[in-house]
């Protein structure tokens, strides 16, 4: 049975984070989807599944994608070990409100600067000046990362010489520089369920701009210098075999004990200035997803959707083809 009320499903805050998965086959098994392995088979209730990564040799049917779609759950494509990403499905939202809101914020340049300077301020513990430049913001950023990565070499005795990995040739990279790639792709796969989940853009970007998942990225970056930084260089002090699937679990548990996936979408609202009224607006919106909407009128702004639109007695009559 299709889910018609999205008002039954699960928040995103409520659901477990992401499931990541290789070389298997999956379909569905009632309301949940079977995982099927040389092993054996093992069900996976997808109500509060927020994100599926499907990584290599991964077949999957339609009735399992249907299941997942029905039940909010986000299902990307990805590369080997979560570190590219190749496609994604769709989330469970249906308006369009919050993504008309960001791209009013994106298309005005002094709303655009204002949610940069909030994206940056939610990045750091205390308050910076309001009269710093966006150059003086980067310059204070770039040193908060630096100093992130020297806490965590000097933590963890993990020797750092920079972030620099070589995507083609993946066995060749340092450990560190492995484990950090791998932990920001979980980031990136959690972000990117959580905007979609909200209905927001994922391309949309206010920092970063020109590709599909700038507004990802914007988001991701809040929250590495205290997630995603320390998991990947922990890992790599004490892991050597199968170090990126350890961190994938590493930062599984720190995303529940930071509860993240509470806090992405209030920072999202946060940064975006989204008021109390319009969250609210937006979410009464999705209450009836068989609605087709509304019409864009220079006049009006919006009108009805769905049903034959009167002609305006004050206008002049059209002749119309056919009489």
């Amino acid at each position: 049975m299709r889910i018609q009320d999205l008002h039954i499903l699960p928040k995103f805050n409520d659901g477990w984070s992401y499931l990541y998965l290789e070389h298997c086959r999956i379909d569905q098994e009632e309301q949940a989807i079977a995982i099927h392995r040389e092993t054996g088979k093992v069900a996976v209730p997808c109500a509060n599944l927020s994100l599926l990564m499907l990584g290599p040799g991964v077949s999957i049917t339609h009735a399992a994608v249907l299941v997942l779609s029905d039940h909010g759950c986000l299902i990307a494509w990805c590369g080997e070990e979560g570190v590219r990403f190749y496609a994604s499905g769709m989330g469970e939202t249906r308006t369009a409100a919050n993504f008309l809101h960001q791209a009013r914020m994106w298309a005005d340049d002094q709303s655009r600067m204002q949610v940069v300077r909030r994206l940056y301020q939610l990045r750091f513990s205390e308050k910076f000046a309001p009269d710093l430049t966006l150059r003086q913001i980067r310059g204070l950023e770039g040193i908060r990362v630096r100093e992130a990565y020297a806490k965590a070499a000097k933590e963890t005795g993990v020797p750092w010489s920079g972030r620099n990995y070589q995507r083609n040739n993946w066995t060749k990279t340092d450990p560190v520089n492995r484990a950090l790639s791998a932990a920001n792709a979980c980031l990136y796969g959690i972000c990117h369920a959580a905007i979609i989940s909200a209905g927001f853009s994922p391309t949309l970007g206010f920092i970063h701009t020109g590709r599909m998942l700038s507004f990802v990225y914007d988001v991701a970056d809040i929250y590495k210098a205290e997630i995603t930084i320390p998991v990947a260089f922990r890992t790599a002090a004490t892991e050597t075999e199968s170090l990126e699937r350890k961190v994938r679990i590493a930062c599984r548990d720190q995303f529940l004990q930071k509860r993240l996936l509470k806090r992405i979408i209030p920072d999202i609202q946060s940064a975006l200035m989204l008021s109390p009224n319009q969250v609210k607006e937006a979410e009464l919106l999705d209450q009836d997803p068989t609605s087709p909407g509304s019409l864009w009128d220079p006049e009006v702004g919006e009108v009805e959707a769905g049903r034959i639109q009167p002609l305006d007695p004050d206008k002049p009559k059209l002749n119309l083809p056919g009489g």
